[in-house]
């Protein structure tokens, strides 16, 4: 075990969470973390299989007095957001997370922490291993690649699983209680270019960083900076005032990470270095006011660069700066079903340039079907005016909400008991696996909840220590409180 969380409580979980973080897991490159579940389930003489795709499951019988109680399925994804600072060395394929505690919080040292959704996984785990919660019969359903496809859920087969209750521990907020979530697609534009040979003139390296990211669904609403807009929005007005030509973009990384950081190589034709310093820093002034409250830390980087051989032409140069700009990105339109929830949204998550080569990669996420093709027609419309070629992939649904729902009440009601207070019943902007594995399971009754966490697939990302106990409580409480099979509510 980690020394660091060693002594922390509740000890089960924090033990469990400090393995499973020595464990390389990016997503789509699950298979050390598949083989760790699989052996963890089988040293507990559990029952355990992996299905074609690489989920795991684990199933556990009930304890005593509890066999005739509807049969829970705990679900959580193995895979986690690889994200790490500029300036952090680290590799994720190789190393396990390094894991500090700053007050009440536990954090990484430079990388996202792996709390979303190893905290899931490791309470989950802590219930397999446990010899003292009273608990119905147990399926754990350890998902893959949850973060960049959810294919795990899209491959999980019906039948596999025969639990009359799904719990999801998948939320970010301790007195939250989902029961909807948004659906989304991959939203990509790609278009070839003839480049053109450069003679002379000056390069600079360009650099927009120091942005706090975060989770492309819960955090679209938080006004938070977009380093490929800004980038954008820096080249637009440059190539405006000065003969410029762009060379290199390499802007942002995940598809559900608000971009923290975006690099660009560009060449300035008419020598005018000092005229478009204090150009580019007087636009920035300005870009940075409009970000004050959000973005305190942004930064622009301007340093001379070896000259590349080739740029983009002026014509095409002109198109995409135009059509970047005019993309949509952040909140496209508020529910009128549920207070303060995003209905729609699209992050333009990763922007690469050069070579001949444009390519334009956005994550849209919507809990209404038809906006969400609204959404990816306006998308498309202004790509295709660029001159790209549109690719959508990736469609998942989402999860309507059903308040009616009888797990919902069991779950109010042990909340208030325990906290003696209400919690907040949401739907949430995020891609939750819920819907999804909803249509190979229609009857199975779904919900979702779980400890604070903050600044998820950033490496701010981080986790309350005091939130984990209270949520460990409550799982124990509503484990033991699940009713019997021709009963419930």
């Amino acid at each position: 075990m980690n020394l660091v969380l060693k002594n922390l409580e509740p000890q089960d979980i924090w033990r469990n969470f400090s393995k499973l973080n020595a464990v390389p897991r990016p997503s789509k490159k699950e298979e050390r973390v598949i083989a760790f579940i699989k052996k963890f389930g089988d040293n507990l003489n559990l029952h355990t299989t992996i299905d074609k795709v690489g989920n795991v499951i684990v199933k556990k019988p009930a304890t005593k007095g509890m066999s005739n109680r509807k049969g829970v399925v705990l679900q959580a994804h193995l895979d986690m957001v690889h994200q790490k600072n500029a300036a952090t060395t680290f590799n994720f394929l190789t190393q396990g997370i390094e894991m500090y505690v700053e007050g009440d919080w536990v954090k990484a040292k430079g990388t996202t922490l792996g709390a979303d959704n190893g905290l899931g996984v490791a309470a989950i785990m802590a219930v397999l291993e446990s010899s003292d919660i009273a608990h119905p019969p147990i399926e754990a359903l350890f998902t893959i690649d949850e973060e960049t496809g959810m294919t795990g859920a899209l491959g999980f087969e019906a039948g596999l699983v025969k639990g009359d209750i799904l719990l999801n521990l998948d939320t970010e907020d301790d007195d939250e209680i989902g029961v909807g979530c948004a659906g989304g697609v991959d939203v990509t534009a790609t278009k070839d270019y003839v480049q053109q040979r450069v003679n002379n003139g000056l390069a600079f390296s360009i650099e927009i960083k120091g942005l706090q990211g975060g989770h492309s669904g819960m955090d679209i609403n938080k006004g938070l900076g977009n380093a490929n807009k800004i980038m954008n929005k820096l080249l637009y007005m440059a190539h405006g005032n000065f003969d410029l030509s762009i060379a290199e973009i390499n802007g942002g990384g995940l598809r559900n990470a608000i971009p923290r950081e975006s690099k660009a190589l560009v060449v300035l034709n008419n020598p005018n270095e000092q005229g478009f310093f204090d150009f580019l820093n007087k636009t920035m002034e300005t870009i940075k006011k409009a970000y004050q409250f959000t973005e305190p830390d942004l930064v622009l980087d301007v340093m001379p660069a070896e000259l590349p051989l080739f740029v983009m032409p002026l014509n095409d140069q002109i198109s995409f700066l135009q059509g970047l700009d005019t993309a949509h990105n952040g909140v496209y339109k508020m529910s009128t079903a549920i207070d303060d929830l995003v209905e729609t949204s699209n992050n333009i998550s990763k922007v690469e340039l050069g070579g001949g080569v444009i390519k334009i990669s956005c994550l849209t996420r919507s809990s209404v079907e038809a906006t969400k093709k609204d959404m990816i027609n306006n998308l498309s419309a202004t790509f295709e005016l660029m001159g790209c070629t549109i690719v959508l992939s990736g469609d998942y649904p989402g999860w309507s909400p059903d308040m009616n729902s009888s797990i919902l009440a069991l779950l109010r009601r042990v909340y208030v008991e325990m906290f003696k207070d209400s919690p907040r019943v949401v739907a949430c902007h995020a891609g939750l696996e819920c819907g999804i594995l909803g249509r190979n399971y229609p009857e199975m009754e779904m919900i979702s909840f779980g400890p604070n966490i903050r600044g998820a697939h950033s490496p701010d990302e981080k986790v309350q220590i005091s939130s984990v106990q209270k949520f460990w409580n409550y799982l124990q409480a509503i484990l033991k409180n699940i009713p019997e099979k021709d009963n419930l509510g």
